[in-house]
């Protein structure tokens, strides 16, 4: 196991096994996002996309939340940039790459999910979230609109009137009703959250990435396209994916009913 050995950064690294943890770690603040954390985020993010090792990613917060969205302290100050900057420079981004990693994304909600940190934890192939957390579209009630990906996501997720009801109202969902709503996969008591994600993480990471990736990929092109479309892109996708080894070594163990050893990313 390895980690970052500054425990002040925005940002913490732990590495488990193919699992790699990435924390955000402004607790004092509810984890609320900043340009420094936002750098550290995506910095580490590509690190991880970059490490061949690394089979799965988690997302989680420090303390008692994931995410308080934007650091509304910041936007006051008149030397930083304007919100209209932060979600064309940072936020838009960062949901483009969560959703281009090249290994399964788990986020896992440990605490308050809000505005933007509830899209960025909805925006990861995965939600796994405490039974005490939950989730605030807060925008409206400051003025704003659903960012870092959120006008495309809810919709998807929960359907129109779901999504403009959370959108509008800005009121909080626990994660049980969450769950409920099909927002998110999973919902565990407190204290097993942490494990029940490592079990999940390490699950993913023995499978074959490279099938995983391609399914998020498809799923969400698919939303673009018709039935027609859709079929030809999983036809394209699965005789790509058929010649290479993990599906070649799935087959393979099958039929000589052993197990697999996946190692496409």
């Amino acid at each position: 196991m390895t980690a970052s050995p500054a425990a002040d950064s925005p940002i913490l690294v732990q590495d488990e096994g193919a699992v790699r943890t990435i924390t955000l770690n402004r607790p004092q603040a509810l984890n609320s996002f900043t340009v420094p954390m936002h750098q550290a985020l995506r910095a580490a993010l590509a690190e991880a996309a970059s490490t061949s090792s690394v089979r799965a990613v988690v997302i989680t917060g420090a303390g008692r939340a994931f995410c308080a969205g934007q650091d509304l302290a910041e936007v006051m100050d008149p030397q930083a940039p304007g919100v209209g900057d932060l979600v064309a420079e940072h936020y838009r981004p960062l949901a483009l790459q969560v959703s281009r990693m090249p290994v399964p994304v788990i986020a896992a909600v440990n605490g308050v999910a809000a505005g933007a940190g509830a899209n960025l934890a909805l925006g990861c192939d995965l939600v796994v979230a405490a039974e005490s957390a939950s989730f605030i579209q807060a925008f409206s009630k400051i003025g704003l609109v659903p960012d870092c990906g959120g006008t495309w996501l809810l919709p998807r997720l929960v359907g129109r009137a779901t999504a403009l009801g959370l959108a509008l109202t800005g009121d909080k969902l626990g994660a049980a009703q969450a769950k409920a709503l099909g927002l998110i996969w999973q919902c565990v008591p407190d204290a097993e959250l942490v494990p029940a994600v490592q079990a999940l993480a390490a699950k993913l990471a023995a499978m074959p990435v490279k099938a995983l990736v391609a399914t998020r990929l498809a799923m969400d092109a698919a939303q673009h396209l018709s039935l027609e479309g859709a079929l030809g892109a999983e036809a394209q996708l699965q005789a790509g994916l058929a010649v290479a080894h993990d599906c070649q070594e799935g087959i393979a163990a099958f039929l000589a009913k052993r197990a697999p050893v996946f190692t496409d990313r």
